[in-house]
């Protein structure tokens, strides 16, 4: 069933959305002010995506770049709906609605400046089921969406249309290098569908998702809950049914760099018994893998989020800083997500690494 989104809606759904962005996909304060900026009183439709009729026309809306930058150059505003309204000129047809391509404090948000801009609903569902950081990893391309032709703006107005057919990994490579030139941040509009594609290829009900996480976690602290039980049960029921408390500590050093145009970099938590047990955590924009010792203890594609000990606040891998107290929750991610096409695509060996896929359900605990 379609539903109304409203302002009052957003500092939820920003919290959860950074909470399913496993430490990417954007900041929260961010998204919600640019959201806020232009929603005003009025509110957005969100379509359930097993109610799209079969030739709607879909066309997805996002930021690209490293999290890093984007904390520093704050977008215009106008850019996705630009993106959109390229793509929709190339084409030669206007899109219905626009869906998520990501989970995170930015990209569930960047739909939706679109939809107060335009009147588009949007659907309830996207192409990664949490944040990866490249355009190439999506569940529309695993499943036989291609993302080209793709439309990419700048702030200042400029516009380019990258297609390279069949090659999602190609179009990936060209977006990013025109990325970079354009001061690490732009904004695209890719990865144009059918309903019926939608149905076939989209993680479900992520926005709503997302929504009541991030009410959960509020509501929990309102009530002197355990936010982290609060997350539990609330994705017990979904398709994210397994969540872990893999570690807790303080963060007691970060290595960060922004290069190739992705935050890259580790992080090092250590127990707050006094001891020198500690958990690495490695991550490209988001985290892939965590080690406890030798051992794995979650990995890319499930998600590996690191949040305040106290608030439950998700806390993303730009805002990791020196003497954060923290707890690291690895939570399953869809089955659809898992398959060995899937795993090709953005599993372990996607990001070069040699461990392979163990599920966080199944791997060993240190909480």
């Amino acid at each position: 069933m379609s539903w109304q989104l409203t302002a009052a809606d957003l500092p939820d759904l920003a919290r959860g959305a950074t909470l399913l962005g496993t430490g990417g996909g954007g900041d929260p304060y961010i998204g919600t002010m640019l959201v806020e900026r232009v929603l005003g009183d009025g509110s957005i439709t969100i379509l359930d995506p097993d109610e799209l009729a079969d030739d709607l026309f879909v066309i997805p809306t996002a930021q690209m770049g490293a999290p890093t930058v984007m904390i520093e150059k704050i977008p215009a505003g106008t850019e996705p709906t630009l993106a959109l309204r390229t793509l929709e000129e190339h084409l030669g047809r206007k899109a219905d609605a626009t869906m998520p391509i990501e989970c995170g404090g930015i990209n569930s948000m960047i739909p939706l400046i679109v939809a107060a801009e335009t009147g588009l609903p949007v659907v309830d569902a996207d192409g990664m089921g949490r944040a990866f950081p490249e355009l190439s990893m999506e569940t529309f391309a695993v499943y036989g969406v291609h993302g080209s032709p793709l439309a990419l703006a700048g702030e200042r107005g400029e516009r380019v249309i990258i297609d390279t057919g069949d090659d999602d990994r190609q179009m990936e490579w060209l977006a990013r290098g025109v990325t970079i030139r354009l001061g690490g941040v732009a904004h695209i509009a890719e990865y144009a569908m059918t309903g019926a594609d939608v149905k076939r290829t989209a993680v479900p009900r992520t926005l709503s998702m997302a929504l009541a996480i991030g009410r959960a976690i509020r509501e929990a602290r309102e009530e002197h809950r355990s936010p982290f039980a609060a997350i539990a049960s609330t994705l017990s029921p979904t398709l994210y049914s397994e969540v872990r408390e893999l570690f807790t500590g303080k963060v007691t050093d970060v290595e960060r760099r922004t290069t190739e145009g992705f935050a890259k970099g580790r992080a090092t938590i250590t127990s707050l018994d006094g001891d020198d047990d500690t958990l690495e955590i490695r991550f490209q924009n988001e985290n892939l893998i965590a080690h406890h010792g030798d051992e794995v203890v979650a990995i890319v594609p499930d998600l590996i989020c690191v949040v305040d000990v106290e608030s439950g606040e998700p806390i993303t891998t730009e805002g990791l800083r020196y003497g954060q107290r923290v707890r690291v929750l690895g939570i399953s991610t869809p089955e659809m997500m898992r398959t060995p096409e899937a795993l090709a695509a953005f599993g372990p060996s996607a990001f070069g690494l040699t461990e392979p896929f163990v599920p966080v359900e199944s791997a060993p605990v240190y909480a």
